[in-house]
C-alpha cells in the first residue's frame, strides 16, 4: 500500500509539473496577444487630428469625430472579444494540460510500475527469478539490473543460511548418538552401578533428548523455509486433530485437562505435506497441554468458511500480555518463567513456518478473560473438498 501511494504521488507531481508548463505557456501567449491588441488600439487613438482643413464645415468635422468614435468602439469590441476568446482557450488548455500531463506521467512511469510488479512477485520461495527488463540501456534498465544483482546476492545468502542450518543439525546428530550410546554402555555394565551415576545418566539422557528435539526443530524450519514440502497428499484436518489428541491422552489425563473438540458440518480437507501438517497440529496441541495449569481446559475447533480452512485452539489461564503473545511465533520466545517448560522454544515458530509454506498464516491472541487462542488459517486452494 505504501508503494502504491508513493507511485501515485510521483505521478501527481509529474502531472502538476507538465500542467504548470502548459498553463504558463498559455498565460504567456495570452499576454502577448493582449499587448499586441492594446498597442493597435493606442495607435488608432493617438492618430493626430490636426487643424481643420479649409473649406470643411462644422457638419463634416462632426462626421469625422463620429467615425473616429465608431472606429474606437470597434477596436474596443475586438479587444474584448479577443480577450474573452483567449481566456476560454486558456481554460481549455489548462484542462487539456492536466489530462495530457497525467497521460505523459503515466507513460513515463509505466516501466517503473512493471519493475515494481515483477519485484512484488518475487518472494523467499522464488528468489531464483529475475526481472530481466528488456530495452535500451537507460535509467530504468539500470535500476532493474541493480535489483537483479541484489536478488542474486539474497538468493545466495538464503541458500547459505539454509545449508548451514541443515548441515549443522545433521552433523550434530552423530556426537549426540555417540553420547547416548556411551551412557547406555556405562549404565549397562554387569558390576553394580552407583546410584549417582544412574541419576546423572538419566539427567543427561533428558538433556540429550532436549537437544535432539531442538535439532529436529531446526531441520523442520530449514525445510519449510526452503519450500521443501514432501509427501503431498489430501488429508482430513479433523482426523489429524483427533489423532493428535488421542496420542496425548496420557498427558491430558495427567494434568486433569478437559478437552472439547468441535467440528463444522463439513469435513475440512487439506492439500499439502502430510508430515508437516501433522507436525503443525502436534505442536499446537503440545503447546496447549504443556502451557496449561492442572485441571484446566482445551477447546479445539475445525471449520471452513468456504474460502479458508480454520483450526482454532483455545486454552484457559491467566490474562497474558498481548504484545508478548504476538512475539511467540518467533524462535525461542516464551511468556515468562511459568512457560519455559522443557520445550525447545521453536514450537509455534515451526507452526507459523509450516502454515506459511502452505499459503496460510498463524494468528496468536491473548484471550480477554485469560488464556491463549491459537488460530491457523489455510487458503481455499489448500482446503479442496476432494476426498483422499
Amino acid at each position: 500500500m505504501r508503494l502504491g501511494l508513493s507511485r501515485r504521488t510521483v505521478r501527481s507531481r509529474f502531472t502538476a509539473l507538465y500542467g504548470a508548463v502548459f498553463l504558463l505557456s498559455g498565460v504567456g501567449l495570452l499576454a502577448i496577444v493582449a499587448v499586441v491588441a492594446s498597442g493597435g488600439t493606442r495607435t488608432s487613438e493617438a492618430a493626430p487630428a490636426g487643424p481643420p482643413a479649409s473649406g470643411w464645415t462644422a457638419e463634416s468635422q462632426a462626421r469625422i469625430h463620429q467615425l473616429q468614435d465608431q472606429l474606437a468602439q470597434v477596436h474596443a469590441a475586438q479587444s474584448r472579444q479577443l480577450l474573452t476568446a483567449s481566456l476560454i482557450a486558456l481554460g481549455v488548455m489548462a484542462v487539456a494540460s492536466v489530462v495530457l500531463g497525467r497521460l505523459v506521467a503515466g507513460r513515463v512511469l509505466r516501466p517503473l510500475r512493471t519493475v515494481t510488479a515483477a519485484t512484488r512477485r518475487i518472494t523467499a520461495e522464488n528468489l531464483h527469478e529475475r526481472l530481466a527488463v528488456p530495452g535500451p540501456a537507460d535509467e530504468v534498465k539500470d535500476l532493474a539490473d541493480t535489483i537483479d544483482e541484489l536478488l542474486e546476492r539474497l538468493e545466495g545468502a538464503f541458500a547459505a543460511q539454509r545449508r548451514f542450518v541443515a548441515n549443522a543439525s545433521h552433523e550434530l546428530r552423530t556426537p549426540l548418538a555417540t553420547m547416548r550410546a556411551s551412557l547406555d554402555v556405562a549404565v549397562a555394565k554387569p558390576e553394580p552401578v552407583p546410584a549417582q551415576t544412574t541419576a546423572l545418566a538419566g539427567r543427561l539422557r533428558t538433556e540429550l533428548d532436549q537437544v535432539d528435539r531442538l535439532l529436529d526443530g531446526f531441520l523442520v524450519l530449514a525445510r519449510t523455509q526452503h519450500g521443501d514440502l514432501p509427501d503431498h497428499t489430501t488429508l482430513s484436518l479433523g482426523s489429524v486433530v483427533s489423532e493428535a489428541l488421542a496420542a496425548r491422552a496420557a498427558d491430558i489425563a495427567a494434568k486433569g485437562l478437559t478437552v472439547r473438540e468441535t467440528a463444522g458440518r463439513d469435513d475440512v480437507r487439506l492439500r499439502g505435506s502430510r508430515t508437516l501438517l501433522r507436525r503443525m497440529v502436534d505442536n499446537v496441541i503440545d503447546n496447549a497441554i504443556a502451557h496449561n495449569h492442572d485441571g484446566g481446559w482445551i477447546r479445539v475447533a475445525t471449520e471452513t468458511d468456504g474460502a479458508t480452512a480454520h483450526l482454532v485452539v483455545d486454552t484457559g489461564g491467566p490474562v497474558l500480555d498481548a504484545r508478548q503473545v504476538a512475539e511467540l511465533a518467533q524462535p525461542f520466545r516464551r511468556l515468562g518463567a511459568d512457560r519455559t517448560g522443557s520445550g525447545s522454544g521453536l514450537g509455534l515458530s515451526i507452526v507459523a513456518s509450516i502454515a506459511a509454506a502452505h499459503g496460510g498464516e498463524l494468528d496468536l491472541r491473548a484471550r480477554p478473560e485469560g488464556g491463549l487462542r491459537v488460530g491457523i488459517s489455510l487458503p481455499v486452494h489448500m482446503a479442496a473438498g476432494v476426498p483422499s
